[in-house]
Protein backbone atom coordinates (compact mmCIF):
# COMPACT_ATOMS: atom_id res chain seq x y z
CA UNK A 1 0.00 0.00 0.00
CA UNK A 2 1.29 3.41 -1.03
CA UNK A 3 0.63 4.96 2.38
CA UNK A 4 3.06 2.54 4.03
CA UNK A 5 5.91 4.12 2.09
CA UNK A 6 4.68 7.72 2.14
CA UNK A 7 3.87 7.82 5.85
CA UNK A 8 6.61 5.36 6.83
CA UNK A 9 4.00 3.59 8.91
CA UNK A 10 2.45 0.17 9.42
CA UNK A 11 -0.13 1.46 11.86
CA UNK A 12 -3.80 0.99 10.99
CA UNK A 13 -6.35 2.90 13.06
CA UNK A 14 -9.61 1.12 13.72
CA UNK A 15 -12.48 3.57 13.45
CA UNK A 16 -15.01 1.99 15.80
CA UNK A 17 -16.97 4.94 17.23
CA UNK A 18 -19.37 4.06 20.01
CA UNK A 19 -21.58 6.28 22.12
CA UNK A 20 -20.50 9.51 20.44
CA UNK A 21 -22.82 12.41 19.56
CA UNK A 22 -21.86 12.47 15.87
CA UNK A 23 -20.09 9.51 14.30
CA UNK A 24 -18.81 11.43 11.29
CA UNK A 25 -17.55 14.41 13.29
CA UNK A 26 -15.81 12.06 15.72
CA UNK A 27 -14.11 10.23 12.85
CA UNK A 28 -13.24 13.47 11.09
CA UNK A 29 -11.26 14.65 14.10
CA UNK A 30 -9.39 11.34 14.33
CA UNK A 31 -8.57 11.40 10.62
CA UNK A 32 -7.44 15.04 10.74
CA UNK A 33 -5.07 14.25 13.60
CA UNK A 34 -3.63 10.97 12.34
CA UNK A 35 -3.73 10.76 8.53
CA UNK A 36 0.01 11.37 8.13
CA UNK A 37 0.87 8.71 10.72
CA UNK A 38 -1.01 5.66 9.44
CA UNK A 39 -1.01 3.19 6.56
CA UNK A 40 -4.75 2.43 6.70
CA UNK A 41 -8.05 3.09 8.44
CA UNK A 42 -10.33 0.20 9.37
CA UNK A 43 -13.96 1.12 10.05
CA UNK A 44 -15.97 -1.75 11.50
CA UNK A 45 -19.31 -2.04 9.73
CA UNK A 46 -21.17 -2.85 12.96
CA UNK A 47 -20.59 0.64 14.36
CA UNK A 48 -22.16 2.53 11.46
CA UNK A 49 -25.36 3.63 9.86
CA UNK A 50 -24.86 3.76 6.11
CA UNK A 51 -24.67 7.57 5.71
CA UNK A 52 -21.98 7.88 8.40
CA UNK A 53 -19.85 5.18 6.82
CA UNK A 54 -20.22 6.67 3.35
CA UNK A 55 -19.24 10.12 4.62
CA UNK A 56 -16.29 8.73 6.57
CA UNK A 57 -14.83 6.80 3.63
CA UNK A 58 -15.45 9.69 1.26
CA UNK A 59 -13.67 12.06 3.64
CA UNK A 60 -10.66 9.75 3.95
CA UNK A 61 -10.38 9.50 0.17
CA UNK A 62 -10.77 13.25 -0.34
CA UNK A 63 -8.31 14.30 2.35
CA UNK A 64 -5.71 11.53 2.14
CA UNK A 65 -4.26 8.72 0.08
CA UNK A 66 -4.67 6.34 3.01
CA UNK A 67 -6.62 3.20 2.07
CA UNK A 68 -9.76 2.04 3.85
CA UNK A 69 -10.15 -1.55 5.04
CA UNK A 70 -13.86 -2.24 5.58
CA UNK A 71 -14.07 -4.63 8.51
CA UNK A 72 -17.26 -6.45 7.56
CA UNK A 73 -16.28 -10.12 7.86
CA UNK A 74 -18.59 -11.05 5.01
CA UNK A 75 -19.00 -14.81 4.60
CA UNK A 76 -21.66 -15.98 2.16
CA UNK A 77 -21.72 -17.57 -1.30
CA UNK A 78 -23.23 -17.21 -4.75
CA UNK A 79 -25.13 -14.08 -5.68
CA UNK A 80 -25.11 -12.99 -2.05
CA UNK A 81 -21.31 -12.98 -1.97
CA UNK A 82 -21.24 -11.08 -5.26
CA UNK A 83 -23.57 -8.46 -3.81
CA UNK A 84 -21.46 -8.14 -0.67
CA UNK A 85 -18.36 -7.58 -2.81
CA UNK A 86 -20.22 -5.01 -4.87
CA UNK A 87 -21.43 -3.22 -1.75
CA UNK A 88 -17.95 -3.15 -0.22
CA UNK A 89 -16.05 -2.02 -3.29
CA UNK A 90 -18.56 -0.15 -5.46
CA UNK A 91 -21.06 1.29 -3.00
CA UNK A 92 -18.89 2.02 0.04
CA UNK A 93 -15.78 2.33 -2.18
CA UNK A 94 -13.53 0.57 0.32
CA UNK A 95 -10.01 -0.30 -0.79
CA UNK A 96 -9.99 -3.58 1.11
CA UNK A 97 -12.37 -5.78 3.06
CA UNK A 98 -12.27 -8.53 5.67
CA UNK A 99 -14.11 -11.78 4.93
CA UNK A 100 -14.84 -15.07 6.70
CA UNK A 101 -13.73 -18.05 4.56
CA UNK A 102 -15.78 -20.70 6.41
CA UNK A 103 -17.83 -21.54 3.29
CA UNK A 104 -14.72 -21.93 1.13
CA UNK A 105 -13.55 -20.49 -2.16
CA UNK A 106 -17.12 -19.71 -3.23
CA UNK A 107 -17.06 -16.99 -0.57
CA UNK A 108 -13.65 -15.66 -1.55
CA UNK A 109 -13.83 -15.53 -5.35
CA UNK A 110 -16.30 -12.64 -5.81
CA UNK A 111 -14.04 -10.43 -3.70
CA UNK A 112 -10.67 -11.32 -5.23
CA UNK A 113 -12.19 -10.84 -8.69
CA UNK A 114 -11.83 -7.11 -7.91
CA UNK A 115 -8.16 -7.29 -8.80
CA UNK A 116 -7.34 -3.75 -7.65
CA UNK A 117 -8.77 -4.37 -4.16
CA UNK A 118 -7.31 -6.21 -1.15
CA UNK A 119 -9.12 -9.04 0.61
CA UNK A 120 -8.14 -9.97 4.16
CA UNK A 121 -9.25 -13.49 5.08
CA UNK A 122 -9.88 -14.33 8.73
CA UNK A 123 -7.28 -16.93 9.67
CA UNK A 124 -6.96 -16.83 13.47
CA UNK A 125 -8.82 -14.21 15.47
CA UNK A 126 -7.86 -12.58 18.76
CA UNK A 127 -10.89 -13.52 20.87
CA UNK A 128 -10.49 -16.26 23.54
CA UNK A 129 -13.22 -18.54 22.17
CA UNK A 130 -11.60 -18.66 18.75
CA UNK A 131 -10.13 -21.92 20.06
CA UNK A 132 -13.59 -23.52 19.84
CA UNK A 133 -13.12 -23.98 16.09
CA UNK A 134 -10.19 -22.05 14.65
CA UNK A 135 -7.42 -24.10 16.27
CA UNK A 136 -8.49 -26.98 14.05
CA UNK A 137 -8.44 -25.08 10.77
CA UNK A 138 -6.19 -22.00 10.89
CA UNK A 139 -3.21 -23.67 9.22
CA UNK A 140 -5.45 -25.00 6.47
CA UNK A 141 -6.85 -21.50 5.95
CA UNK A 142 -3.30 -20.17 5.68
CA UNK A 143 -2.50 -22.75 2.99
CA UNK A 144 -5.68 -21.95 1.08
CA UNK A 145 -4.96 -18.21 1.24
CA UNK A 146 -1.66 -18.81 -0.53
CA UNK A 147 -3.31 -21.13 -3.07
CA UNK A 148 -6.12 -18.65 -3.80
CA UNK A 149 -3.80 -15.64 -4.16
CA UNK A 150 -3.79 -15.80 -7.97
CA UNK A 151 -4.46 -12.07 -8.29
CA UNK A 152 -1.94 -11.08 -5.64
CA UNK A 153 -4.62 -9.33 -3.57
CA UNK A 154 -5.11 -11.62 -0.57
CA UNK A 155 -3.97 -10.99 2.97
CA UNK A 156 -4.90 -12.69 6.21
CA UNK A 157 -6.04 -11.64 9.67
CA UNK A 158 -4.19 -13.00 12.70
CA UNK A 159 -4.87 -11.69 16.20
CA UNK A 160 -2.03 -10.24 18.24
CA UNK A 161 -3.07 -12.46 21.14
CA UNK A 162 -1.80 -15.52 19.21
CA UNK A 163 1.96 -14.87 18.77
CA UNK A 164 3.05 -18.52 18.70
CA UNK A 165 0.45 -19.46 16.12
CA UNK A 166 1.49 -16.42 14.07
CA UNK A 167 4.94 -17.96 13.71
CA UNK A 168 3.39 -21.21 12.46
CA UNK A 169 1.20 -19.36 9.99
CA UNK A 170 4.10 -17.34 8.58
CA UNK A 171 5.98 -20.52 7.72
CA UNK A 172 3.15 -21.16 5.27
CA UNK A 173 2.19 -17.67 4.08
CA UNK A 174 5.63 -16.07 3.72
CA UNK A 175 5.28 -12.43 2.68
CA UNK A 176 1.48 -12.43 2.44
CA UNK A 177 0.14 -9.25 4.10
CA UNK A 178 -1.02 -9.89 7.68
CA UNK A 179 -3.51 -7.60 9.39
CA UNK A 180 -2.96 -7.90 13.13
CA UNK A 181 -5.76 -6.65 15.42
CA UNK A 182 -6.09 -7.13 19.17
CA UNK A 183 -3.48 -4.56 20.29
CA UNK A 184 -4.24 -2.40 23.30
CA UNK A 185 -7.72 -2.90 24.74
CA UNK A 186 -7.80 -6.61 23.83
CA UNK A 187 -4.50 -7.25 25.55
CA UNK A 188 -2.36 -8.22 22.57
CA UNK A 189 1.23 -7.06 22.24
CA UNK A 190 2.94 -5.75 19.13
CA UNK A 191 4.98 -8.62 17.66
CA UNK A 192 8.52 -8.15 16.38
CA UNK A 193 7.78 -6.26 13.20
CA UNK A 194 8.09 -7.56 9.66
CA UNK A 195 7.54 -5.74 6.39
CA UNK A 196 4.23 -7.50 5.66
CA UNK A 197 2.55 -6.64 9.00
CA UNK A 198 -0.26 -4.12 9.38
CA UNK A 199 -0.89 -3.39 13.05
CA UNK A 200 -4.42 -2.31 13.93
CA UNK A 201 -5.12 -0.22 17.03
CA UNK A 202 -8.59 1.14 17.67
CA UNK A 203 -9.84 2.16 21.10
CA UNK A 204 -6.41 2.92 22.52
CA UNK A 205 -6.05 5.66 19.90
CA UNK A 206 -9.51 6.94 19.06
CA UNK A 207 -10.55 7.32 22.70
CA UNK A 208 -7.21 8.68 23.87
CA UNK A 209 -7.13 12.18 25.34
CA UNK A 210 -4.73 13.08 22.52
CA UNK A 211 -5.31 10.70 19.57
CA UNK A 212 -2.40 12.12 17.57
CA UNK A 213 0.05 11.54 20.39
CA UNK A 214 -1.34 8.06 20.93
CA UNK A 215 -0.81 7.31 17.24
CA UNK A 216 2.73 8.67 17.44
CA UNK A 217 3.42 6.50 20.49
CA UNK A 218 2.14 3.37 18.80
CA UNK A 219 3.99 4.17 15.58
CA UNK A 220 7.22 4.46 17.54
CA UNK A 221 6.71 0.93 18.87
CA UNK A 222 6.20 -0.45 15.38
CA UNK A 223 9.70 -0.68 14.01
Amino acid sequence: MKAILENKSRLCVGLDPENVPSVFEFNQKIIDQTHDLVCAYKPNLAFYKTPDLLRTIEYIHQKTEVPVILDAKYGDIGNTAKQYAKIAFEFFKADAVTINPYMGFDTVKPFIDYKDKMVFILCLTSNPSSANFENEVFLKIAKKAVEWNVNNNIGIVVGATKPEQLKEIEKITGDLPILIPGIGAQGGEIPPMKKNYIINVARAIIYAENPRQAAIDYSSKIS
